[in-house]
């Protein structure tokens, strides 16, 4: 027996932020994750978006992408399917807490250039849930067509951290050589609270010291998305190309990191030689 296709709901416009962070505000305490548990399988469309030219602008000054280029930086549609993201894992039967999800990698393939100017149809759906040693993961796919076709497409994974029942050590894999050192990025203690403003992404971990304590952080941590962002404006992007980052320890704000890189890959590092984020760009 096959299993029935999943629904599907278009949208005439992305879904308001406020509210539905509210909702999982409100939801997460009610929330109890476990890798089993069901998720979403409503597949969510905006069938025409056109981008906001001056919001883009405002990202692309955040992040370090030059402004004006009709190309769209190549982290730019994860923000515009951020709101539907965020629609299906603010409802009730999304089973992690909203409320310090924490974005652990991403994988993107970009198979062309991306206008500014285009109308673009946006998918975003939950693609399951799976046991990690800190707790449980969700996944994330996002995908963007010109047309019929997927110009862009991402993976990214949330995790809710929790008590787990058995240990899922980490991977045992050799590491790779450091990277050599590139430059060195002070980080002002705002960083989260301008992405926030540009991307939607206000989770209260990333926007003041208060609320990111709140969530077992000392201080406010920097996104993920924006860390990779300052990563790719800095080493660039072929216009068709796989990137893939892992979001490996918090960036504190303020701070102070190395930015590393050679050939396809880069790495960010602390004062203390801690690595934050380890990354790939491969053409394709």
């Amino acid at each position: 027996m096959t299993s029935a296709p999943a629904p599907t709901v278009e949208l005439s416009a992305p879904p308001a932020l406020a509210p539905l962070l509210a909702r999982g505000a409100l939801l997460s305490p009610f929330k109890r994750p476990r890798p089993g548990a069901a998720h979403p399988r409503t597949r969510l469309v905006l069938p025409a978006l056109r981008i906001d030219i001056a919001r883009l602008a405002a990202y692309e000054r955040v992040c370090g992408f030059p402004t004006g280029e009709d190309a769209l930086p190549v982290t730019y549609p994860h923000v515009l399917g951020f709101p539907l993201a965020i629609r299906l894992m603010s409802g009730p039967g999304f089973p992690l807490p909203l409320l310090g999800l924490v974005h652990t990698s991403i994988r993107i393939t970009r198979h062309r250039a991306t206008a500014a100017t285009g109308s673009y149809g946006l998918t975003v759906r939950v693609d399951g849930l799976a046991p990690h040693r800190r707790g449980t993961q969700a996944a994330v796919v996002t995908e963007m067509r010109d047309g019929g076709d997927v110009v862009w497409e991402s993976r990214s994974t949330y995790l809710a951290r929790h008590r787990t029942a058995s240990a899922h050590p980490a991977d045992a894999g050799e590491a790779p050589a450091p990277l050599p050192a590139v430059e060195e990025w002070r980080l002002a203690g705002d960083v989260g609270r301008r992405y926030g403003v540009v991307s939607g992404d206000r989770n209260p971990i990333h926007l003041h010291p208060l609320t990111a304590r709140l969530f077992g952080f000392p201080r406010a941590v920097a996104h993920g998305m924006w860390t990779v962002a300052r990563c790719l404006a800095a080493h660039g992007t072929p216009d068709a190309a796989e990137v893939r980052a892992d979001f490996r320890a918090p960036v504190l704000l303020p701070g102070t990191v190395t930015y590393a890189a050679a050939g396809g890959r880069f790495a960010l590092r602390g004062d203390d030689g801690r690595v934050h984020v380890t990354g790939e760009v491969r053409p394709v």
